[in-house]
């Protein structure tokens, strides 16, 4: 999949590429890594919260392919492609599922052919779309989700790019236009364990970059999951849902995973 390289700005940090930096992974640039050590330096616990929101991605894709029988998702601010991403994970349980990648990220969409890689019985497709844009993301998923059979809408770390209240009624839409038996998989950062180092995080990152976040708190996240049902053990530390490890360390990044009716 050709990208122009002038749609690819180097000398301005992305988030997908600086999250990548800290998951050990290659696609990133001299700017990446100069704010992600940074940002390290000041709050050396981001580099936890990266590793367990990825692992979170991993044990909630588990449970909702094996006991929730999930076979549809719909993954959006995928970010770049690393370990275990959402269909591998899928696939390996249902080879049947479908997944659909949603991203506008320039570097993100040059990599998308590797997030393409599905099982001959499934499908996988990739959306070049910005996450306020819910009515492009809806019409492009149908072409390979079936929007009658449940869908697991999966949202980590992609709320705090939105930085007003515009952020609920944008989830709301998408959660709107899912059947019942769906699910919502949400998560971000917040300001409950280390606030100094999570405030001085997105200073930095505002300061040095052109794509802005915010901190929530568990209570402004729990509005996400507004009508549905919060599965146990609820919204939590992303680290504390359902561990396969015991005595994993809470990091300021809470989620959870909320069912339609």
């Amino acid at each position: 999949m050709p990208i122009e390289a002038s749609l690819i700005n180097h000398n301005v940090p992305h988030s997908a590429r600086i999250w990548n930096y800290w998951l050990g992974g290659k696609d990133c640039y001299e700017i990446d890594r100069q704010v992600g050590d940074q940002i390290v330096e000041a709050n050396p616990e981001i580099l936890d919260i990266a590793r367990a929101q990825r692992a979170f991605l991993v044990r909630t894709v588990e449970f909702l392919a094996r006991e929730a029988g999930i076979r549809q998702f719909l993954d959006v601010g995928t970010g770049l492609p690393t370990a275990d991403n959402t269909h591998e994970v899928a696939q390996r349980i249902a080879p049947e599922t479908r997944i659909v990648y949603v991203d506008n990220d320039p570097i993100v969409l040059a990599h998308a052919e590797a997030l393409l890689v599905s099982t001959p019985d499934g499908a996988t497709d990739y959306i070049d779309a910005d996450v306020r844009d819910p009515e492009t993301i809806l019409r492009s998923a149908a072409k390979t989700l079936d929007f009658t059979r449940p869908i697991a809408l999966v949202m980590l770390g992609i709320t705090a790019h939105m930085t007003d209240d515009s952020a609920y009624e944008i989830v709301g839409r998408l959660v709107n236009a899912l059947p019942s038996g769906s699910y919502l998989v949400l998560c971000d950062d917040t300001e409950v364990i280390n606030p100094e180092a999570m405030r001085e995080m997105i200073r930095q990152w505002n300061e040095a970059g052109d794509n802005p976040r915010i901190n929530r708190s568990p209570e402004q996240l729990a509005r996400f999951f507004d009508g549905l049902e919060l599965l146990d053990p609820g919204l939590v530390s992303v680290s504390r849902w359902r561990p396969t490890t015991a005595d994993l360390p809470e990091v300021d990044d809470f989620g959870g995973v909320g069912r339609k009716g």
